[in-house]
């Protein structure tokens, strides 16, 4: 194997307009040809900027490069270095030689643009073909990628595509060039389980058979497990770790590291606490210094705060002339089941299983076609409008992407305040700003962040802005909606503990929504497993993951990335 990418002393600099940050301390590594190297760390330690400064697509105004090299040998031809090379040169190399795969392909695609002619129009760019031998090209790539009758893919516009379909054409257009050098940004962080398995096999294969050099950018390293040969550890722009698969994960040396292995929830059994990345990076001590175990949750009887019978959710799919409905889709599909007052309740499975529709279903953001949901005993459909609004005191939702849950333009303590100026009409002002500040401060937030805006925040501290927001009103029951799936791993075991040290203290019930059974099943007491707006199975949470009794849930299980069992 020959060097295909040198990056030797890097450093970026942004102009922030207060000043020069500095993203990238002088970092060096090397990628070879049929070499897949995976870059790893949080968000904020550099992957990204890494990945962009080798293609040049870093904003020019603010960015500078006082040192390093970046250089590209790809078989055959001279060695080029990438920060000194012509625009033009540039352009011929992005596509042909070095191609790209973005976290999210839906902002990456054209939405008014078929999917068949943006891949056309990639291959045509590099390629003087005519577009009839472009179009065989395409549908060629199609079949090489897996997707399902490429003829109607070359056809469909993105919105018509799953997220899995989406990626698959990313990964198309990316290969079309016949690359020597591919950089895959966090290509599977928002997709299921089975459906990121599939795009992690279909990369390798693709790799295998192109012999060309992979930089795979995540923050899981399960799926670092699945896919690399060599692994390059990042903290706040340095690298701090270099290595192999097998020795990075039997005996890795960083204490950063250290904790990105310790944190993940398949590791820990229900009722321990997770580790986070800050015990390992503690000074003052080797070991993480986090309490083991959380408090006792307050006692219950043991009776249903809900009861779900028969529900079916239907959406209209078509329209006459007229505008009577003419066919529709059932998205949830008469199911039925009980949640106790104080336990936490999973629901998993993939996207379009109807795991989201049946949660907002439950807070009456969603209408049901047919069957009965009662919320300690009464008939939420029975509701006045009067009642529905008191009713939002007592169930609250955190959803997965807490900054479009945010308000842009007000400050954080004011969003927070806001359920309790239209609940709590008696308060005055300063007991609302007395009360948010006590929320911020409950869920590991400052005082001092009352009058910050969203943006100024990490994800991880907008999702406990949210969840302080919900929290407020002092629900009996709290769904979160996929509300740790993006996190950083480290992150999301601060959330999950965050959760898990409330729920001891307040003592809500949780409706627990998401596509990973790993964390579902550490999080958990019961697992509701949802397949096609039915529930496929469900049981105590070990019982599901240890002991699956379909199929479906136990193809769930064996696509996990780096799936080690706690016993």
């Amino acid at each position: 194997m020959h060097p295909l990418l040198r990056i030797e002393n890097l450093a970026v600099e942004f102009d922030t307009g207060s000043g020069l940050h500095r993203a990238l301390h002088e970092i060096s590594f090397t990628v070879n040809a049929g070499e897949i190297v995976a870059l790893v760390g949080e968000s904020g330690s550099g992957k990204s900027v890494t990945s962009l400064s080798v293609l040049q697509l870093l904003p020019e105004a603010s960015t500078r490069y006082p040192n390093g090299k970046i250089l590209l040998s790809p078989s055959g031809l001279e060695t080029v270095d990438l920060l000194r090379v012509d625009e033009p040169t540039l352009q011929s190399l992005r596509g042909s030689q070095i191609a790209m795969i973005f976290q999210e392909p839906m902002s990456s695609l054209n939405p008014v643009m078929k999917c068949g002619q943006q891949v056309q129009e990639a291959i045509q760019l590099h390629k003087k073909v005519s577009d009839a031998n472009a179009r065989q090209e395409v549908l060629e790539w199609f079949r090489k990628v897996k997707l399902p009758n490429p003829e109607e893919v070359f056809e469909k516009y993105p919105y018509q595509l799953s997220g899995g379909q989406k990626q698959r054409v990313m990964i198309a257009m990316a290969m079309s060039g016949e690359p020597a050098l591919l950089i895959c940004d966090e290509p599977t962080t928002a997709l299921d389980v089975t459906v990121q398995k599939t795009i992690l096999e279909l990369l390798k294969e693709l790799q295998q058979l192109t012999a060309m050099g992979i930089i795979f950018i995540t923050h899981d390293l399960g799926v670092v497990s699945e896919i690399a040969d060599r692994v390059v550890v990042m903290y706040r722009g340095n690298i701090v770790e270099q290595n192999n698969i097998e020795n990075l994960f039997n005996n890795p040396q960083h204490p950063y590291t250290k904790g990105l292995l310790a944190c993940r929830p398949a590791l820990h059994q229900k009722g321990n606490r997770l580790p986070v990345v800050a015990d390992f990076l503690s000074e003052s001590s080797s070991q993480p210094l986090a309490t083991p175990v959380f408090p006792e949750t307050k006692k219950h009887k043991p009776e249903p705060i809900l009861d779900v019978k028969n529900l079916t959710v239907e959406f209209v799919t078509r329209r006459n002339w007229l505008g009577k409905p003419v066919s529709k889709f059932r998205a949830v599909d008469q199911v039925s089941f009980q949640v106790m007052a104080g336990e936490t309740l999973g629901l998993v499975g993939e996207s379009g299983c109807g795991k989201t529709t049946l949660g907002r279903t439950l807070l009456q953001l969603v209408e049901h076609s047919e069957g009965t949901i009662l919320f300690k005993e009464r008939d939420l459909s029975q509701f006045s409008k009067g009642e529905i609004k008191k009713l939002r005191q007592s169930i609250q939702i955190v959803f997965q992407d807490p900054f479009s849950s945010l308000n842009p333009r007000i400050p954080i303590g004011q969003a927070i305040a806001e359920p309790l100026k239209v609940h709590y009409k008696n308060l005055t002002a300063q007991q609302r700003k007395d009360k948010v500040i006590y929320l911020l401060e409950k869920t590991g937030l400052l005082a001092e962040h009352y009058n910050r805006y969203p943006h100024e925040f990490s994800g991880g501290q907008r999702q406990r802005i949210v969840i302080a927001r919900a929290l407020g009103l002092q629900p009996e029951f709290l769904v979160c909606d996929e509300s740790v799936s993006a996190l950083d791993v480290s992150v999301q075991a601060q959330v999950l503990n965050l959760l898990n040290d409330l729920k001891a203290e307040f003592g809500f019930t949780i409706l627990f929504i998401s596509h990973d059974l790993s964390v579902v099943r550490y999080f958990s007491d019961r697992i509701i497993v949802m397949n096609k707006g039915r529930i496929e199975e469900s049981g105590s949470a070990d019982q599901v993951y240890l002991h699956p009794q379909t199929e479906y849930t136990r193809r769930l299980i064996a696509a996990i990335p780096g799936l080690q069992q706690p016993r």
